[in-house]
């Protein structure tokens, strides 16, 4: 009657069974839980572990395939794909912003359009200075500087009023999406 199960574990089981009785490192759920573990597991980064950083997209030969790339919009340096998105199910809109006393007629103003401004992702090999001995700081781009969001080990709220943890957001209107489309032999990009 004493015993009990791990709650640790327990969650370690139903993210198995999520991802089809098989560790698919390549899963959004497994991102996630890895990058929830190093937040926990470390009070100052100093030292991440190579797999926890997807591949920068720059030094990856282009593929033919239909993932779609996210530049900078200011000097269009290739940033992360859509592989490296972490979605997260859209949280209470206005109201999950209660404690930032935002009045009743701008939470009445939301209309139920409490869509997310930003890409919350998993770190890439361009962050990894900015990331390593700080909880958290601003994103820039690798080329030109300019200010693409944030991040925090500790997390922080969308838009749409989740808690993200730990949080790599970019601002979709500092980035440009490249949808590679095939034209006959030749592969064209439609931004």
């Amino acid at each position: 009657p004493r015993c009990r199960v791990n709650p640790g574990f327990q969650a370690q089981l139903k993210l198995y069974e999520a991802m089809g009785c098989a560790v698919d490192t390549s899963s959004v759920l497994y991102k996630r839980y890895r990058l929830e573990m190093l937040s926990q597991r470390f009070s100052e980064p100093q030292d991440l572990p190579g797999e926890v950083f997807a591949v920068d997209p720059t030094t990856v030969c282009q593929t033919l395939n239909t993932e779609v790339l996210y530049r900078c919009r200011k000097c269009r340096r290739a940033l992360f794909r859509s592989s490296s998105i972490l979605s997260h199910t859209e949280g209470m809109g206005p109201t999950a912003f209660a404690h930032k006393r935002i009045t009743e007629s701008a939470r009445l103003s939301g209309n139920g359009q409490e869509k997310c401004t930003s890409y919350f992702i998993e770190p890439v090999q361009w962050m990894e200075p900015a990331l390593l001995g700080v909880m958290e700081g601003q994103l820039l781009c690798p080329k030109c500087t300019s200010k693409l969001g944030s991040f925090s080990w500790r997390g922080d709220q969308c838009s749409c009023g989740r808690w993200v943890t730990p949080a790599f957001q970019i601002h979709k209107s500092r980035v440009d999406e490249v949808r590679t489309l095939p034209v006959g032999n030749f592969q064209t990009a439609k931004t």
